[in-house]
C-alpha cells in the first residue's frame, strides 16, 4: 500500500494556507495526503456563511484579525497558534467513502491514543469529554475530496467566545449560520503533559495510516498556488461579497440621535436601503440612500461613496464615523 504523502505548508497566514489547501485539492489528482498546518487569528468562515453575521466586525478589526472564506461548508471557526488545523486529500471512491466517518474516527482513534475520552458528535463535530475540540468539514472536486478540521490544543478561550459573538444585527437570510457549542482544549484533558510541538509530531504517525513520506511542492507550484491566493483568498469579494444575498437592520444610538438603517444586499453589493432615526436632520436622507445604491458592502467603500454628501444637513449631530459604525459591524 503506498505510504501518505505529508504535507506542511510553511506559513501561518490563512489566506496562503487556504490557497495551498485547494491547489492541491484540484491539481494533485493521485495519492493520499496529509497536511498539518496553523493560522495566525483568524476567523475562518464556510463556504455558504454570510461573513457579516458570524463575526463581531469591531473585534476583528480593533485586533486585526483575519475573515477569510474556506470552500468547505459548515459553520465559522476560530483560528490561532493554539489550535492545529488537519487536511486529509484522497480519492472519493465511492457514496460511502464520502462521509465524514471515514476521516473522523482517525482522529478520535489518535485522541484516544492519548488516554483521551474522544468522540465524534453530529455531522462533523469531534469531542472530547463532552467538549467540542474539532469541528470538521468537507469538499468533493472531481473525483477528489478535501477533509479538514480543527483541533483546539491550547487556543485562547476568550478570544473564541468574543470573535465569534456578532453584534446584535438583526439579519434574516438564507445563510447558514454557526451553531455555538461548549468548546474546550485538549491541552486541559491530557493525563500527561506535552508540547503543541509534540502532539503535532504525534499526529503525522497517527493520521498517515499506513505511514509517510514528507512531500514538498515545486517552485512552479508555489507560482499557482500565491497566484490562487492573490486572486481570490486576497479578495474582498470571496470573503465577504460571495455569500447569500441578506437582508439587514442595524440601530444605534448615538449622541446626535437614533439611527436605524435597513438594507438589502444582493451578490455583496447594496441594493436597496433606507434610513431612519430621530436626529436634527435639516434635509431628506434621499440623496445619502441613493450614494449607496451599488456600493460594496464595506466600510472602505462606502466610505468612498458617501465623501461628497453634507452629513451634516441630512444626519444632524451623527458623525460620519458613527455612520460607519452602525452601517458595517
Amino acid at each position: 500500500m503506498a505510504k501518505t504523502v505529508y504535507l506542511e505548508t510553511g506559513s501561518t497566514d490563512p489566506r496562503y494556507n487556504l490557497a495551498f489547501e485547494e491547489y492541491i485539492l484540484t491539481h494533485r489528482r493521485e495519492g493520499d495526503y496529509l497536511i498539518l498546518w496553523q493560522n495566525a487569528s483568524s476567523v475562518i468562515v464556510g463556504r455558504n456563511q454570510i461573513s457579516a453575521q458570524e463575526v463581531n466586525g469591531e473585534f476583528v478589526e480593533k485586533n486585526g484579525i483575519r475573515v477569510v472564506r474556506r470552500i468547505t461548508g459548515g459553520g465559522a471557526v476560530y483560528h490561532d497558534l493554539g489550535n492545529l488545523n488537519y487536511s486529509f486529500i484522497c480519492d472519493a471512491e465511492d457514496m460511502e467513502q464520502r462521509t465524514a466517518t471515514r476521516f473522523t474516527q482517525p482522529v478520535v482513534a489518535a485522541l484516544k491514543g492519548l488516554g483521551l475520552d474522544a468522540e465524534a458528535s453530529g455531522r462533523n463535530d469531534i469531542l472530547v469529554s463532552g467538549c467540542k475540540v474539532s469541528g470538521t468539514a468537507s469538499h468533493i472536486s472531481r473525483g477528489r475530496v478535501l477533509h479538514h478540521g480543527t483541533l483546539l490544543f491550547d487556543s485562547d478561550a476568550q478570544t473564541i467566545m468574543q470573535v465569534l459573538t456578532p453584534d446584535p444585527l438583526k439579519l434574516q437570510s438564507k445563510g447558514i449560520r454557526s451553531v455555538k457549542s461548549r468548546v474546550g482544549n485538549i491541552r486541559h484533558f491530557l493525563p500527561e503533559v506535552i508540547t503543541l510541538t509534540q502532539f503535532w509530531d504525534y499526529l503525522k504517525t497517527a493520521l498517515s495510516g499506513s505511514g509517510y513520506t514528507v512531500g514538498s511542492v515545486t517552485e512552479e507550484e508555489q507560482q499557482e498556488i500565491l497566484r490562487l491566493k492573490a486572486e481570490k483568498y486576497d479578495t474582498w469579494q470571496w470573503n465577504y461579497g460571495s455569500a447569500p444575498n441578506f437582508q439587514l437592520r442595524c440601530k444605534d444610538r448615538w449622541d446626535g440621535g437614533i439611527l436605524e438603517i435597513h438594507l438589502s444586499v444582493e451578490h455583496g453589493k447594496i441594493a436597496a436601503v433606507r434610513i431612519f432615526g430621530d436626529f436634527m436632520a435639516l434635509t431628506s436622507c434621499e440623496e445619502l440612500e441613493q450614494a449607496l445604491i451599488g456600493c460594496s458592502y464595506q466600510k472602505e467603500a462606502i466610505s468612498a461613496a458617501i465623501a461628497h454628501i453634507p452629513l451634516q444637513e441630512c444626519l444632524g449631530g451623527i458623525t460620519k464615523e458613527e455612520f460607519l459604525q452602525t452601517i458595517v459591524k
